[in-house]
């Protein structure tokens, strides 16, 4: 048999295998694609703007500057931005992202087991439950889990590149080639901090790189312990990373002793095993105990025990059951709790990476127990093909689960008990479905569980006050404040909901107080005034931009919109002052200069606004406004000095161009500028033309455009052009 036959007959089952695989994973895990956008998804993608800016130079700076929901993965981030770049915030794109990137995970693992240990079909295994297990549902469906799938993709390539560099002489190349998918994996997610002790273990077995092993004396080649140090130093400094992104998110002792962490931490070792082996009853958020029966942890330890001591005990016999356990044991030890962040008391995405040394462990282990079966081929390809198709049935269901919001927390309650953050969760959505009075009964509810959490409290203070029930939301947000005087987040919503009653002062200095304590709502006020002003709330707008001047003085979109809301409100002097303030800032910036123009217009400084005007087009030559702006005061100002017809038509003829030649405010300047240069019969054309569109229009600015397009047409028709006795310029002036 030819070389060429003997390699095809080695490809072709292991391609077989990888095409599988990745369609076991597309087929369980394809019905996420229509799941929308969950939980922190908000956080990390749908309320996130520098996400929704797509992949630019200073979106990646700011990924490796910022921490996101007191985490710091960078290339996670940054694949959002991808993501956003194709999908825009269609969540089913960033769903397919997360799938794929699954799959190609269960593909490495496979050829990456293969590779090390020659094995097959065992290897197909151990990747087909990896792939398909119910517990990699958290992982796989959450689109805020992507540092899970990703950072196990380059934990896949790292395990890959060690393979193939241990079985060789040392190589500075084939070194970085470990080092490189390792630094990237912690980027995604810093869970990966044990893989060089990981490697470790791998060096015993399947490797055999240890000279002895024994009771009393373990023997390292020197290679084996200084090869690793490089991977350790990237380790601390993923370590550092994660601690400073999370400083605010870490659990006090105060709140959880280190004596609860440690006991449910034994007892979440525990817990994961029972799952790998019931996974019915997944939830996506498990409280932590607040109670933790000594009995409970002391049997948990006592398991978690025996387990490595018999793992132990077999060592030589059988060294998988080592590796394994303490592959198990190791990986979970940034997520165990012992530096406890956030409110969970264990979660199923914690399992993603770890639980793949139990799977080879116990594939290993039958499969040599079973060597004497009869048929043992067909029995062992039975039994791999019932818990492989069982499985896959129940991830599929799970997968539904996470559909939408409201269908996730209710699972989880089915699920759970005492569960504040479901209820919680399921009353926000609720709230945005508009059962207001069913999100009310979930944030009581919570409350029950945890009086004194402020989160919850403002959601019912909000809750309540879109209901009308103002009163007692008043209420419910001064009992927060009572308990939480400094928490940024009831200090923010109880001043939204008093500027929605009306009651201005208190709301300003409410909101004044949440941006001093968080510089990041800074953002959300900015989103919140503009959209108010838009809906034509301009009293509650300037409550909004004025409260941030208190703490951001100098800020020139404040400035801008309140200079704006100034001139709405026939106050050009404080409109002056406010985008005189915008442009100390932002020179070049064109709408600043030409409202100035038009503020400095309505308080006599017509030379001043002239300048403004000017600068303003050449700032921005496709700026219609400006342009017709310039255009007026060129043409009707009663001081000739200013007046100059010939470039007036230039500048109104632009601006007509520009709009179109459907704008009757355009359009009337440009008869103003023909009636200046003598063209009274085009004058006449154009006004009329102005005058029939004004007319189309139907609202209060187009009245008053008609009511002055009507005086001037009579005075085009008497051979006389249009002079402004409002564009006088002041003698004295009371500005500086």
């Amino acid at each position: 048999m030819t070389n060429h036959s003997v390699g095809s007959k080695r490809f072709w089952p292991g391609f077989g295998i990888c095409v599988c695989l990745a369609a076991i994973t597309l087929s369980v895990f394809g019905r996420a694609i229509d799941c929308g956008f969950v939980y922190d998804d908000v956080l990390y993608v749908q309320n996130n703007p520098e996400v929704q800016q797509g992949l630019t130079l200073n979106g990646i700076g700011w990924a490796f500057t910022h921490a996101v929901s007191n985490n710091w993965h960078p290339l996670t981030v940054i694949s959002y931005m991808v993501d956003y770049q194709f999908y825009r915030l269609n969540p089913h794109g960033f769903h397919l992202t997360n799938v794929i990137l699954h799959a190609i995970t269960v593909v490495l693992l496979f050829l990456a087991l293969k590779e090390v240990t020659g094995t097959l079909w065992r290897s197909a295994f151990v990747a087909a439950i990896f792939a398909i297990h119910p517990l990699r549902t958290e992982s796989v469906v959450w689109i805020s889990e992507r540092k899970d799938v990703l950072s196990g993709l380059f934990f896949m390539l790292t395990l890959w590149a060690y393979f193939r560099y241990a079985r060789r002489p040392f190589s500075l190349v084939r070194y970085l080639w470990i080092a490189l998918p390792f630094t990237l994996g912690l980027m995604c997610k810093p869970m990966l901090v044990t893989a060089p002790f990981l490697l470790l273990l791998l060096d015993y077995w399947p490797l055999n790189r240890f000279q002895n092993l024994s009771l009393s004396r373990f023997r390292f080649p020197k290679r084996i312990i200084l090869e690793k140090i490089p991977l350790v130093i990237l380790s601390i400094c993923a370590c550092v990373a994660a601690v400073l992104a999370q400083k605010s998110a870490i659990a006090p002792e105060a709140v959880l002793p280190f004596t609860l962490r440690i006991g449910n931490a034994f007892v979440s070792c525990i817990i994961y095993l029972w799952q790998m082996f019931y996974p019915f009853g997944l939830a996506v958020f498990y409280p932590f105990p607040i109670q933790l029966p000594f009995w409970k942890a002391v049997l948990a330890l006592l398991a978690l025990l025996a387990i490595t001591v018999g793992a132990f005990s077999f060592r030589l016999k059988r060294p998988y059951l080592l590796v394994g356990w303490f592959w198990y044991l190791g990986m979970l030890v940034p997520v165990i709790g012992l530096v406890q962040v956030g409110l969970q008391g264990h979660a199923d995405r914690y399992t993603y990476l770890p639980q793949i040394g139990l799977y080879f462990a116990l594939t290993w282990t039958v499969a040599d127990l079973s060597a004497r079966w009869h048929n043992r081929h067909a029995a062992l390809g039975a039994i791999a093909v019932g818990i492989i198709v069982s499985l896959s049935l129940v991830t599929f269901i799970q997968a539904g689960c996470w559909r939408d919001s409201e269908s996730l927390w209710n699972h989880a309650l089915a699920c759970t008990q005492n569960n504040e953050v479901a209820n919680d969760n399921l009353g926000t959505a609720l709230l945005e479905n508009g059962q207001a009075d069913e999100a009310i009964a979930h944030f009581r509810k919570a409350l029950e569980i945890q009086p004194d959490d402020a989160l919850t409290a403002t959601h019912l203070g909000m809750a309540l006050a879109q209901q009308g029930q103002s009163s007692e939301a008043f209420t419910t947000f001064q009992n927060a404040l009572a308990k939480h005087p400094r928490d940024a987040i009831v200090l923010y919503d109880y001043g939204i909901a008093l500027l929605h009653y009306g009651q201005f002062d208190q709301a300003s200095e409410q909101l004044a107080q949440a941006l001093e304590i968080q510089s990041d709502y800074a953002p959300n006020l900015h989103q919140l005034g503009n959209t108010m002003l838009h809906r034509g709330q301009a009293g509650q707008a300037a409550v909004v931009f004025q409260t941030i001047l208190k703490v951001y003085p100098e800020d020139p979109e404040a400035h801008y919109v309140l200079g704006m809301i100034s001139l709405l409100q026939g106050k050009p002097d404080q409109a002056v002052v406010h985008l005189e303030e915008v442009l100390k800032s932002q020179p070049n910036n064109p709408q600043a200069q030409d409202n100035l123009g038009l503020a400095l217009l309505q308080t006599g400084r017509v030379t001043e606004a002239l300048t403004h005007f000017q600068k303003a087009v050449e700032l921005q030559p496709n700026n219609a406004e400006a342009h017709s702006n310039l255009a007026w005061v060129l043409a009707v100002s009663p001081d000739a000095s200013i007046r100059n017809g010939d470039r007036a038509v230039a500048e109104a003829e632009q601006a007509n161009q520009l709009a179109g030649g459907s704008n009757p405010k355009c359009l009337g300047t440009l008869a103003a500028a023909y009636a200046e240069t003598g063209r009274f019969s085009d004058a006449i054309t154009t006004a009329r033309r102005a005058l029939q569109l004004a007319q189309g229009q139907n609202t209060a600015a187009s009245a008053a455009i008609i009511a002055a397009l009507e005086g001037q047409l009579k005075l085009y028709e008497a051979n006389s052009p249009y002079h402004d006795p409002t564009l006088k310029e002041l003698s004295t002036s009371k500005h500086p």
